[in-house]
């Protein structure tokens, strides 16, 4: 009997791809990723799992590739760990009769213009927005909806390119950054222009059209939108909670979602929750550990399951709080060193401490998600005493970045 394999469309640098292996390998599956350049997932190596070098934005060439692999292995499912594969992965299943979501409500959600537009069609709380190809509809559009504004590209992910402009020097100054070159447009240029909507942000993790877990996001200063720290579960009112999980299905149905994963973003507004963002696929790490130590409720390995056709099961098996502390770069330059997360680690109480780079490392910061150089993770079944863990354990790590000598005149 042929070995049965799970085709992965690409992997993920900082956790999930390396999880997604490590679960179907659990679930005795051979995990083969597909990718325009293996040598990228260092877990590939380190993992010794089997990677081929193909072209992964062009669908007849992965076609081509999984039906020499089907003639080898029992491709049992196809899946990915990046959104932006999340469609192509789709219409792979489709092609291979294999489950999978509508790649057309995929590409839908994908494209955040159009996400918006269907979610405000069935009464879905949003911000404002509008959308602009060029600089003259960017500043039109802040007008239209009042400063300040939140300026992002209508199609990516992790925070990139996203930035809140509270005047109309810093809307020209990060127009110019989008459309000068300086950000990398897989497709033609377009502008999300958006209300900026104030109040507290929470992350939903939904399995199929079950709610999973819920938690608080904190961000670090504007104007940019990067990740400092993510507890589970948020601390709500049962009316809170049960508005958010509402407007969550709600999106899901708007979508045309409810096959799989899906994670909503939302903050809770003087006029109740207003959607941010759906994304139609896994959250991004650390929050599959923080939901498995929260609820034990294992995220990645159920998703597998479900790509694979087998029966899946999300039931909380118990209530712990887990909480993750991003460590991020606090200049530009290179990293000379980076100690204490192994006596992080050490503290009672931490579940996981997990460093992105290595010395030597160039540290460009973006605004996103790449400003991140590591994470703490840390869980008790009391709150309080979760984020004193986590604070003690952080304030043991440290680092020193040399900024990049001055440019010669």
């Amino acid at each position: 009997m042929a070995r049965r394999a799970l085709i992965l469309i690409e992997g993920h640098p900082r956790g999930n791809g390396l999880l997604q292996v490590q679960a179907a390998q659990r679930l005795g599956l051979h995990p083969i990723t597909l990718s325009a350049d293996p040598a990228q997932y260092d877990y590939i190596a380190t993992e010794r799992i089997e990677a081929i070098r193909v072209d992964t934005d062009d669908l007849d060439v992965l076609i081509r590739e999984c039906s020499r692999l089907a003639e080898i292995y029992s491709i049992a499912g196809i899946t990915c760990a990046l959104e932006k594969f999340c469609a192509i992965a789709a219409k792979l299943c489709r092609h291979f009769d294999l489950p999978g979501p509508n790649p057309a409500s995929i590409e839908r959600c994908c494209d955040k213009f159009v996400q918006r537009r269907l979610l405000a069609e069935a009464g879905v709380p949003v911000p404002a927005y509008r959308l602009a190809a060029d600089a003259t509809d960017v500043e039109s559009s802040a007008v239209e909806i009042g400063l300040p504004v939140v300026l992002k590209p209508a199609v990516g992910s992790g925070s990139r390119g996203v930035r809140l402009c509270s005047n109309f020097d810093e809307l020209a100054e990060h127009t110019t950054y989008l459309l000068g070159g300086k950000h990398i447009w897989r497709s033609s240029p377009r502008i999300l222009v958006e209300e900026f909507v104030e109040g507290p942000h929470y992350s939903i993790d939904v399995m199929g059209n079950e709610i999973i877990g819920i938690g608080a996001l904190d961000f670090g200063p504007p104007p940019h939108f990067v990740y400092h720290e993510i507890t589970y579960p948020a601390v709500l009112t049962d009316d809170e909670h049960n508005r958010i999980a509402d407007v969550s299905l709600s999106c899901l149905r708007a979508l045309g979602l409810g096959w799989g994963a899906a994670n909503v973003e939302l903050r809770w507004t003087k006029r109740g929750p207003v959607v941010i963002e759906v994304n139609p696929r896994l959250p991004g790490s650390p929050s599959p550990q923080l939901v498995q130590l929260a609820y034990g409720v294992d995220l990645v390995t159920e998703h597998i399951k479900l790509v694979i056709g087998d029966e899946w099961n999300v039931r909380r098996r118990h209530s712990q709080t887990a909480a993750a502390w991003y460590l991020v770069a606090d200049r530009d330059g290179t990293l000379d060193w980076i100690h204490g997360d192994g006596l992080a680690a050490a503290v009672s109480g931490v579940a996981e401490v997990i460093l992105y780079v290595q010395p030597k490392t160039p540290i460009v910061r973006s605004g996103d998600v790449r400003d991140c150089i590591g994470h703490v993770i840390a869980t008790s079944p009391v709150r309080d005493r979760t984020k004193a863990i986590l604070q003690r354990a952080v304030d043991l790590i440290h680092w020193s970045i040399t900024s990049f000598p001055a440019e010669q005149e």
